[in-house]
């Protein structure tokens, strides 16, 4: 399958050669301002998500972080808050560990393909760099449709889903983010095609018998059963989008595996890198039996 190699960057939708640009231009700006052996262990990559910039600064710079943050400003006009995220994605709530460099507020109001999200960068999950794949799923809804999305977030599935037509049902557990749900589903005007629940999208009580002919999992990260959890709700013939980590050596074992569970397997492709070695997947699946 064809690898997409697409970011968004602020509210405008990039290709990986101007992401490499960006994180090359950073690197420029830098140089022989801080060693070279400190800036070799600085990727110079940052994610912005609205007007907040992500970076990461490895402890061998932490006396170059407030360069980086001016540098990073001075650059993108568009960014007000610089945070550097001290610790990875962790926790129930999905969340991950940051320190402000630059600015006074996390709160940001991030814009995708027509639509909008607004949420504190620090206290939910989200990641600005499965756009595209977002907008590959979402148009696949037809009017009518039933769809779930456990594992919602602030709304970046459920909400273009439902925009399309889809009935939806979308599960949070964290309550900050199914909060900041609530108010994006107002914020894009689907309030009358969105359930929200607030809960462990891993207790399906609520859910049985229940069919839906649509079903998006974007599997958190270390979760190994999530197919295994929803699969029983999708109807006849329904779609799932499976969401699943590993290298990309023990994928051919993982398709057999699915097509042994009875999937039909019509796309598959990689969503990104999230941890050395390890890549996000995406399985299209229908439910034959």
């Amino acid at each position: 399958m064809r690898t997409r190699y697409f970011l968004l960057f602020g509210n405008g939708f990039i290709g990986i050669h101007a992401e490499y640009l960006l994180t090359m231009r950073l690197k420029d700006h830098l140089k022989g301002r801080v060693p070279d052996d400190a800036l070799r262990r600085f990727s110079g990559r940052f994610d912005v998500v609205g007007d907040v910039a992500i970076v990461s600064v490895p402890p061998e710079m932490d006396a170059y972080k407030p360069l980086v943050a001016k540098t990073i400003l001075s650059t993108r006009k568009n960014v007000y808050t610089v945070l550097n995220k001290v610790q990875k994605v962790g926790s129930d709530a999905r969340t991950a560990s940051f320190e402000i460099l630059a600015g006074e507020t996390t709160l940001t109001r991030y814009r995708e393909f027509g639509f909008q999200y607004r949420f504190d960068v620090t206290k939910v999950f989200f990641t600005s760099r499965m756009a595209y794949e977002r907008r590959r799923v979402t148009e696949q809804v037809e009017p009518g449709e039933t769809v779930l999305v456990p594992f919602c977030g602030v709304g970046p599935f459920a909400i273009p889903a439902a925009a399309r037509g889809g009935r939806v049902t979308a599960i949070e557990k964290n309550p900050e983010a199914y909060g900041w749900l609530r108010e994006n589903i107002i914020l894009n005007h689907v309030d009358d095609s969105v359930m929200a629940i607030l809960g462990d999208a891993t207790d399906t009580g609520h859910l049985l018998g229940k069919r839906f002919d649509r079903i998006i999992i974007p599997t958190p990260y270390g979760m190994k059963d999530s197919l295994d959890i929803f699969a029983p709700f999708a109807a006849r013939d329904g779609m799932i989008h499976f969401y699943a980590f590993g290298p990309k050596n023990g994928m051919p074992a993982l398709v057999e595996a699915l097509e042994k569970k009875g999937f039909a397997l019509t796309f598959h492709d990689e969503c990104g890198n999230v941890a050395p070695g390890i890549k996000r997947w995406v399985f299209d699946l229908v439910k034959t039996g």
